[in-house]
């Protein structure tokens, strides 16, 4: 293998039923994406884990658990297929090669238009909805330069710096990628209908979701997780002290990809976090340039450049048997409650060690069940 290629997962093609049994198991209630991959890798296909799924679902203290009825996910496919949507299925050839290296993956992906694009080298970009004038400028002059020089400009389509770096790519060579909070089918801000219309005609929208979900707050931080797993790097334009821009830049340093901000004055708050960023240790960007020097690309635009990256590093994926998991989100869960609880108080309460909990505690915020408060506090919502 050549350097700087990626090689797909060495799983075989599912097959037919298989798929069908996959999307049956992401589906089924609690099952997030890495209870799905641990399902699959302690069970090793998805009917056993299936079989297996009631009975770790009542070691964990959920009694008469149901998995998905596979009357719900053939109605899905039939939707998406309606739709013209495509669907991108973990270990499948088709699915996103850097995607499927991180630990979180998506085992699924609806997508619409040109789907080769999530398999080009790309740069996230995210940043506040509410943009100043200067960080739209920013951002259209990054997804302008970005897309000539050959690279995919992945954002999440919402207003302000999402939709001006789509905008801008789109302009250029085209190649923009627009994950989605919702359903495939559901536009979110509506004032980007006709945006996505033209990333459909010219680039690539995906979600992990169901068509026909509306977003909710807990499904934009899973959204950034995939801009962040598809790119080689993210640059934040814009963005305040607290942002979800902040959470992509997280799970891009999770994932070993560039962290990069575009610095700000210090007395605009939609700045701070860039400016945090930065002094944590984030490569300052001042144009496209400055992103392309930094991956080692080629800094004159050529219309189909030959990029040639070293391969992306990713955390190894935890191997704990799952129903050790299922038991410790259950005395984790028993131990909190509407009062919020240091984490510190937490981890001595259970007797486990901070590296086992913390991926846990991520598990269940993104499932919606607990709550991070300011102080490093945690609660439990019911």
């Amino acid at each position: 293998m050549a350097d700087g290629q990626l090689s797909h997962p060495t799983h075989p093609t599912p097959l037919k039923e298989d798929r069908l049994d996959r999307l049956r198991l992401v589906r089924s209630r609690r099952v997030g994406a890495v209870t799905y991959h641990r399902l699959m890798a302690e069970h090793g296909s998805a009917r056993a884990a299936l079989e297996a799924l009631p009975g770790i679902a009542k070691a964990a203290g959920v009694e008469e658990y149901e998995v998905c009825p596979l009357g719900v996910v053939q109605a899905e496919l039939k939707k998406g297929q309606a739709l013209g949507a495509r669907l991108l299925v973990h270990g499948e050839p088709d699915y996103p090669l850097a995607l499927a290296e991180v630990p979180d993956a998506p085992p699924v992906l609806w997508a619409t238009g040109d789907i080769s694009l999530l398999n080009r080298p790309a740069v996230g970009m995210v940043g506040a909805r509410n943009a100043s004038s200067l960080g739209v400028r920013m951002a259209r002059r990054l997804g302008a330069g970005l897309s000539e020089a050959g690279f995919t400009v992945i954002s999440g389509l919402a207003r302000g710096i999402d939709a001006a770096a789509h905008e801008a790519a789109l302009e250029g060579q085209g190649k923009t990628v627009a994950v989605m909070a919702g359903g495939i089918d559901v536009i979110y801000p509506p004032e980007n209908a006709a945006l996505a219309a033209a990333i459909d005609a010219a680039g690539c929208r995906i979600s992990e979701h169901p068509p026909g979900l509306e977003p909710q707050a807990r499904h934009f931080p899973l959204r950034n997780r995939i801009v962040a797993g598809l790119s080689r790097a993210v640059v934040v334009v814009e963005a305040a002290a607290k942002s979800g821009s902040l959470i992509t830049a997280k799970a891009a340093l999770d994932y070993g990809r560039e962290v990069m901000a575009v610095p700000g004055h210090p007395f605009d708050a939609r700045a701070s976090g860039c400016n945090i960023l930065i002094r944590d240790g984030a490569l300052l960007i001042r144009g496209p340039q400055d992103v392309l020097e930094a991956l080692g690309a080629p800094t004159d635009a050529t219309p189909e450049p030959e990029i040639r990256l070293p391969p992306l590093p990713g955390p190894e994926a935890p191997q704990r048997p799952l129903k050790e998991v299922a038991l410790l989100h259950s005395m984790i869960l028993n131990r909190l409650g509407p009062s919020p609880l240091a984490e510190d108080q937490l981890l001595r309460d259970l007797k486990v060690s901070a590296a086992q909990l913390a991926p846990e505690l991520l598990t269940l915020e993104l499932d919606g069940r607990i709550a991070r408060q300011p102080g490093g506090l945690l609660a439990r919502i019911d």
